[in-house]
């Protein structure tokens, strides 16, 4: 019994550290967090795909996922640094929520970001592979109140997070 409580202990201050350090970590402090570009300017998000440009796009359109957000972004398609694959790089044009807005957009699941996080992942897997990966269903865990941030990662992983 001992151990169960000082396991739920340990995993409490781990998440909480983490978003302790997030929130305070790069923003030396200040709330609310600074973005990382400036006020109503969307940021660039960029993916590396491990093929050549003319294999992304061999009809010379954009990979279907990106395709299908229409104009609502800007993408840019470029050689990948040493001859790497080529990199894709999107971004809103309507600028991305921040502050309070944006918070509540995300909470609420409207945040345009992830729905473009999406669709570059699965614009790379789709270069690379010829499909989208998904992970196995049914999921392999039981239900239970500590694998609950498992579950929340599992369900938004592919729209949030680093690509």
């Amino acid at each position: 019994m001992r151990l169960v409580n000082w396991g739920s202990a340990a995993a409490v201050a781990a998440v909480g550290g983490a978003v302790a350090r997030r929130l305070l970590g790069p923003n030396d402090g200040q709330w609310p967090p600074r973005s990382a570009a400036p006020s109503g300017e969307a940021r660039w998000h960029v993916v590396t795909v491990n093929r050549p440009l003319d294999r992304i796009t061999p009809s010379g359109g954009l990979p279907e996922p990106l395709a299908q957000l229409g104009d609502a972004v800007e993408v840019q398609l470029r050689p990948a640094p040493g001859d790497r694959g080529t990199e894709i790089a999107v971004r809103l044009r309507q600028g991305e929520p921040h502050g309070v807005a944006g918070a509540a957009a995300r909470i609420s699941g409207e945040d345009p970001r992830r729905a473009l996080r999406a669709a570059l992942r699965q614009a790379k897997q789709i270069a690379e592979t010829g499909e989208v990966l998904s992970p196995d269903q049914p999921p392999t865990s039981r239900e239970t109140l500590l694998n609950r941030p498992l579950e929340y990662a599992t369900r938004h992983g592919r729209e949030e997070g680093r690509l």
